[in-house]
C-alpha cells in the first residue's frame, strides 16, 4: 500500500481542486501503467495505490477519496466485496471498475453495487481519459444543481432513457469538450450577473470565440438565456445567464 505525499490539494491552488484518486490492483506492473495513464489526465490527482482489498478499503477509510479504480480479481477475494462493504458504510467513494472480467453476471453485480464505470482489460488508455472525462463531468454537474427536475436526472443517469453507449456519456457536438461545458456552465450559474463571451473566456482561460461557442451550445439546450446589452460606445454585446425558472 502507498499513499502520496499530498493526496489532497489546498482549495486555494485552484477553483476545482484535483479529483483525488486510488488505484487497487494487485498486479504491480498494472498498477504503474494506471499510475502513469492518470498523470496525463488533467484535474485528477493519484492520492494511493493498493495491491490488496485489506488495504485499499484502508486508503478509502482514510483518505475518502472521490474515486476508486478497482480490479475485480485479488488473491483474497474480488473487488465487489469491497464494493458491497464500501456500499453498506455509505461510503461516498465512487467506483470504476477495470478488469479481465468479461462475464455479463459480473457487470450485472458490479451496476447493481453502483458502478460509475466499467472498463475491460487491457486497459488503453484513451478509454481511462473518457471514463475519468465523463466522471469529472458528472461531479461538475451536481456541484451546479440548485434544483432538482427531470432533465437533470436524465443527464446524470443516462441509462434511464438509453440515450447514450456508455454510462455517464453526453451526447456532444464535435467541437465541444465535456470539461470546458462545464467550467462555462459553473461560470454562468455562479455569476450573479449576467457575462459576456469575453468574461466567460477570462475566466475559463480560453478566448473569447471559443466561449462564445459553449455559451451558445447552452442556449440552445436552454441551459442559458442570452440578452443584448450596449456598451459605452453602442457596440451591441451579447450577454448570457442562467435560465429564468
Amino acid at each position: 500500500m502507498s499513499i502520496e505525499n499530498d493526496p489532497q490539494r489546498p482549495h486555494d491552488e485552484a477553483m476545482n481542486p484535483a479529483i483525488r484518486v486510488i488505484i487497487a490492483e494487485d498486479d504491480p506492473q498494472i498498477a504503474e501503467i494506471q499510475r502513469r495513464f492518470l498523470e496525463r489526465i488533467e484535474g485528477f490527482t493519484l492520492a494511493g495505490i493498493a495491491h490488496g482489498l485489506a488495504e485499499a478499503q484502508d486508503l478509502v477509510e482514510v483518505i475518502q477519496p472521490e474515486l476508486l479504480l478497482l480490479d475485480v480479481q485479488f488473491p483474497t477475494g474480488t473487488g465487489l466485496d469491497l464494493l458491497r462493504r464500501l456500499r453498506a458504510t455509505n461510503c461516498a467513494t465512487d467506483v470504476i471498475l477495470i478488469t479481465a472480467a468479461k462475464e455479463v453476471d459480473t457487470l450485472r453485480d458490479a451496476l447493481r453495487a453502483g458502478v460509475f464505470d466499467y472498463i475491460l482489460k487491457p486497459l488503453v488508455f484513451e478509454r481511462l481519459q473518457e471514463a475519468l472525462q465523463n466522471y469529472a463531468a458528472h461531479l461538475q454537474r451536481l456541484r451546479n444543481l440548485q434544483s432538482l427536475e427531470q432533465s437533470h436526472v436524465d443527464r446524470l443517469l443516462p441509462r434511464s432513457g438509453n440515450t447514450g453507449p456508455q454510462p455517464g456519456k453526453e451526447r456532444l457536438p464535435k467541437g465541444i469538450d465535456p470539461l470546458t461545458l462545464e467550467r462555462v456552465r459553473s461560470e454562468c450559474v455562479q455569476s450573479a450577473n449576467p457575462l459576456s463571451a469575453e468574461q466567460v473566456g477570462e475566466r475559463i482561460g480560453a478566448s473569447r470565440t471559443t466561449a462564445r461557442r459553449y455559451l451558445e451550445h447552452l442556449v440552445s439546450c436552454e441551459e442559458l438565456e442570452a440578452s443584448v446589452s450596449y456598451g459605452s460606445v453602442g457596440r451591441p454585446e451579447r450577454r448570457y445567464q442562467r435560465q429564468s425558472d
